[in-house]
């Protein structure tokens, strides 16, 4: 018994390991499906049954949305339909149902998702959002943020970001490069975060424009930030106010993603040069 995404088998490696329509569930699936092919042998095989099902409320991931992920993480990856047999559902159905069989030939070089932040300043304010309906630190508050695309660079990946949450039109001479940390959340795998910063009025006035993923934004002084926020927001923003430019923040398995005042686990990571 254990959590899926990361089960309890320490330093086991295996020939096979089958999930069954339990990735779509999770948080990160693409910090699982990492994971498990980390479990695996030279040679050993990750199976995926999944699918997408629902009419009016569709759920599941797409077979060619998950092939992508699984692309650089095995050596080959191949797939079965499984919806034209009604054996295996005790029924027929309609809706897109497969399986996906990758195969992990070895070590892989190490990979780490890349989040982007923004630090919109109004003085000694900060622009900060709370969460909701997402699934992952929901009813918490974090600077606007996301991950890069494939292709796409910080700067262009922030710039997107800051039209999609926030409403801001914003170019590359508007931004300001705060802070880089790297982090890890409970459980999960390490990722590489930038902060950067901008002057409110640049791009125009912040709004809402996710309000099924966002409740409200608000506006909170630097130096008196709330406790109510994600975890590693909190310790870039106050790392980001203490003057540092690089940080590890590292989450050991047992912590809440919310923050805690008697966890500290922000590293400052000195300039050279004194």
């Amino acid at each position: 018994m254990g959590d899926a995404s990361r089960p309890p088998v320490g330093d086991q490696r295996f020939d096979v390991v089958l999930v069954r329509h339990v990735l779509w569930a999770l948080p990160d699936p693409d910090a699982a499906l990492r994971h498990w092919c980390g479990l695996l042998r030279p040679g050993g095989r990750l199976v995926l049954v999944e699918g997408v099902w629902g009419e009016q409320n569709p759920a599941g991931i797409p077979q060619a949305r998950l092939a992508a992920a699984l692309a650089p993480l095995a050596g080959r990856v191949h797939s079965e339909r499984l919806s034209s047999d009604p054996r295996l559902w005790g029924r027929p159905v309609r809706d897109e149902r497969y399986a996906l069989v990758a195969v992990v030939d070895g070590p892989r070089r190490h990979t780490e998702v890349v989040d982007v932040h923004l630090i919109v300043r109004r003085g000694d304010e900060v622009l900060l959002a709370r969460r909701a309906g997402t699934g992952y630190a929901d009813g918490l508050l974090h600077a606007p943020s996301g991950h890069t695309e494939d292709g796409e660079d910080v700067r262009a990946a922030v710039i997107r970001e800051a039209e999609e949450e926030v409403g801001l039109l914003l170019g590359p001479d508007d931004l300001r490069t705060a802070l880089v940390m790297q982090h890890r959340g409970p459980g999960g795998a390490p990722r590489i975060g930038w902060f950067f910063e901008v002057t409110h009025g640049a791009g125009g006035t912040p709004v809402n424009r996710e309000p099924d993923k966002c409740s409200e934004l608000g506006w909170y002084a630097l130096a008196e930030l709330p406790d109510d926020m994600v975890a590693y927001c909190r310790a870039g923003l106050d790392a980001y106010a203490a003057g540092e430019r690089f940080v590890v923040h590292w989450h050991e398995d047992g912590d809440d993603i919310a923050y805690d005042a008697t966890a500290r686990r922000a590293v400052p990571l000195p300039l050279s040069g004194g």
